[in-house]
């Protein structure tokens, strides 16, 4: 046998097994059990670290809980997990999610936005106790949970629903939520000398790019455009990669 014809069957066995790799994976995607399993999982987490967010493992009920981007969309994605999961239980045969896609995605994107944020931007500010960063409530909703959502849509999800304007359309979402904090500041009358339960900001200013005593209006500008610029972008990334798991699907089947 010559080099040539080792490289012609080292390349065979790659595609063979490959092969093989997908069509495992779309046994497992579309397997009623596994669903059901990894569905149940995350909704239990979830559960754990919602409870949490409201301070009651600390014994201390947590006033600014709701203004946190981090919670409201923890508790978006862990509402959606659950309507998947009854989803599931009821259907009788064995086949890909379908449960709301563009909400999916939505939700998708602003979880992935809050596990960058956080372990690129927060996790080190100063100004912050890092013990935080270490309580079980952190760690789901800025590490485990996101990876977890990401995983059930990649696994679990049709693919093939993502449309070139879902992710400009996506950018409302975290446009909604920079109306909301400044309407809550505006109701407490822009008082900054209450501060969050981190003691990183005040109350009415849950990121420090959202404050300005901290970055000012300019910088408030700058950061909230780069943002929206990076949710859109990532919208683009995923969509991508939701028309490449379908064409990856169509040729295994």
């Amino acid at each position: 046998m010559t080099a040539n014809d080792d490289i012609m069957s080292s390349r065979i066995m790659k595609t063979v097994n490959l092969r093989r790799i997908d069509k495992a994976m779309k046994r497992i995607g579309k397997n009623r059990d596994a669903q059901l399993i990894f569905q149940t999982f995350y909704v239990a987490l979830a559960l754990v670290a919602c409870v949490g967010s409201v301070g009651f493992y600390d014994m201390k009920f947590t006033g600014d809980f709701f203004i946190y981007f981090t919670n409201i969309t923890n508790y978006l994605c862990a509402g959606i997990m659950v309507a998947e999961l009854i989803q599931t239980a009821g259907k009788k045969t064995e086949d890909y999610l379908k449960t709301a896609p563009r909400l999916r995605m939505i939700t998708m994107l602003g979880l992935v936005l809050t596990f960058l944020i956080f372990n690129l931007l927060l996790a080190n500010d100063p100004a912050r106790d890092p013990a935080l960063n270490y309580k079980v409530e952190c760690i789901l909703c800025h590490i485990i949970l996101p990876i977890m959502y990401v995983g059930d849509w990649v696994v679990f999800y049709e693919h093939g629903k993502i449309n070139w304007k879902l992710p400009l359309q996506s950018a409302l979402f975290p446009l909604l939520y920079l109306v909301f904090i400044y309407l809550h500041a505006a109701l407490r009358g822009f008082d900054s000398s209450i501060m969050n339960y981190a003691g990183t900001d005040p109350i009415i200013y849950p990121y420090f790019f959202l404050n300005p005593e901290r970055v000012g209006i300019k910088g408030i500008i700058t950061w909230v455009l780069a943002l929206l610029a990076a949710f859109i972008i990532m919208g683009y990334l995923f969509m991508m990669i939701d028309h490449l798991l379908i064409r990856k699907t169509e040729k295994t089947t």
